[in-house]
């Protein structure tokens, strides 16, 4: 071997022992005896290729080992996983000051864009939550149920008397017009819809697992998304613009954030109000299309098992889906075809239905925050870690409410664990995270039940729906957020009566 190559190849191998070396001494070594266990993978490059092969596969790897409370090393950068009830409350309940958001969502800037969210200190961010939260007062929620329907009623009507759906791809359309209604406003859905979805679209392809660490590598989806970014920009411009000189009144979201104020009076500029925009309709649009989608083939595979017999108790009781049904004719014979706010917060058969489909397949599969200040931590076993400053932490909707010692036979659907009397998400506090909780709870909860009841309140009211196949399709777990793979239905047009 040539002296020059030879010299290189020890060079090169020096400095990945060096890596290598720092990595232990700065993962493992100079962690204090009370933190939490670190989870056993290969120095620099063990964690990321943990997350490589699936984070629920490393989480239920590290908990078996570990605990409900385990520390990741992924590159130079250190994940505390809390898992479960017990371990998590701090994560709901601290401020921001201690547990933040920003650092580890800054990723989404080029989507959201400059001066929004998780661009802007805590304060701002506080004062922009305020704004969003001024759009959903109760008598703004009404108007937004009536645009609900409407478009529901639009969707439906335009189907067949039969034939086969996607059922996911159906759902995703329809909570795109019903977002453009509600939150973009009457000039995107009349007449800038489909330019508008297809920009959106750009800018969900533009975030990528990559995206996470390296938001501005130079790879083709990034260079779409910002193009998308860009294009979306000159047309909310002359939108915004416009009912800034105009000054009227709309009922929807955009107009709250385009007359919003901060306390020192000043406004949001064109360009952040259209952020704002887009930050809301990441935060409901997949969740509200991913959990309809899952609400409608869990009830229609709990109810073809139970009468082909394949579910425990088969035949004895009434399905799901018949409870639903059967709610929905009571609501007939009281308001007829009406359906306002009132009427559909009273439905309680079809609340717990979405509820228990969003314990099995919440969209999200991690929450994260970044720790500045050291914490403690407890588990159900009584052991107490302190969490070190610097830690990004993590928690996990999507596994903790599989833990069957939080809610029984979890991996099974039944909507009745979630009634009054049973309530087993009530037993522990933070056993029920769809939505987040606590300082950072979800302010679009209602909307998205209000949302989702709204169009299975219709879709059920003029049609029967067959789940082609015994089994609604797996969690495809390759995206950011989570959802089924292809969900065809077969469906028929009838009046419920």
């Amino acid at each position: 071997m040539p002296p020059a190559l030879l010299l290189a190849l020890t060079l090169l191998i020096s400095i990945l022992l060096l890596i290598i070396l720092v990595d232990v001494i700065y993962t493992r070594l100079l962690r204090p005896s009370s933190a939490p266990p670190t989870a056993l993978v290969l120095p620099v490059v063990g964690g990321m290729l943990s997350f490589l092969g699936g984070p629920l596969a490393l989480i239920s790897k590290f908990h078996a080992s570990c605990g409900e409370c385990f520390t990741l090393p992924v590159l130079h950068k250190r994940i505390t996983f809390l898992i479960g009830p017990h371990a998590s409350p701090f994560f709901f309940k601290a401020p921001d000051t201690a547990l933040s958001q920003k650092e580890v969502y800054e990723f989404n800037v080029p989507t959201f864009g400059k001066g929004v969210v998780f661009d802007v200190d805590h304060v701002t961010r506080a004062e922009q939550f305020r704004f969003f939260a001024e759009a959903l007062k109760g008598n703004r929620m009404r108007s937004y149920v009536q645009m609900m329907v409407k478009e529901a009623e639009e969707f439906f009507g335009a189907w067949g008397d039969e034939g086969v759906v996607d059922l996911r791809d159906e759902l995703s359309r329809l909570v795109v017009l019903t977002a453009s209604r509600c939150l973009l406003g009457k000039e995107v859905r009349e007449t800038f819809q489909d330019e508008v979805a297809h920009l959106v679209h750009e800018l969900d392809m533009g975030m990528v697992p990559l995206s996470v660490f390296f938001p501005y590598f130079p790879i083709e989806p990034h260079r779409r998304r910002d193009a998308a970014r860009k294009e979306l920009a000159k047309i909310f411009d002359g939108i915004v613009e416009k009912r800034r000189q105009e000054n009227r009144e709309e009922e929807d979201v955009l107009n709250t954030f385009v007359h919003a104020k901060y306390r020192d009076g000043s406004q949001l500029t064109n360009d952040q109000v259209l952020g704002m925009l887009i930050a809301v309709l990441f935060a409901g649009q997949h969740t509200s299309s991913i959990t309809s989608t899952w609400t409608g083939l869990l009830l229609l595979e709990s109810h073809q098992k139970q009468k082909k017999g394949i579910l425990e108790g088969s035949g004895k009781s009434a399905t799901f889906l018949e409870k639903v049904l059967d709610e929905q004719r009571k609501v007939i014979a009281e308001h007829g075809d009406e359906l306002t706010f009132d009427i559909l917060q009273s439905m309680d058969s079809l609340h717990f239905s979405i509820k228990e489909a969003l314990r099995m397949h919440p969209p999200l599969i991690m929450l994260l925050r970044y720790a500045h200040a050291p914490f403690d931590v407890t588990t159900s076993d009584g052991k107490t870690y302190t969490v070190p400053k610097g830690d990004i932490i993590a928690t996990s909707p999507a596994y903790s409410h599989r833990l069957d010692h939080v809610f029984d036979k979890a991996d099974e659907y039944k909507p009745s664990r979630l009634e009054p009397g049973a309530a087993e998400d009530a037993k522990v506090p933070f056993s029920f995270i769809g939505f987040g909780g606590g300082r950072h709870g979800c302010m679009g909860e209602a909307f998205a039940y209000l949302q989702i009841k709204a169009i299975w309140s219709i879709a059920l009211r003029n049609f029967e729906f067959e789940l082609i196949g015994d089994n609604a399709p797996e969690a495809d777990l390759t995206g950011m957020v989570v959802g089924p793979y292809a969900s065809q239905v077969r469906f028929k047009r009838r009046k419920l009566k």
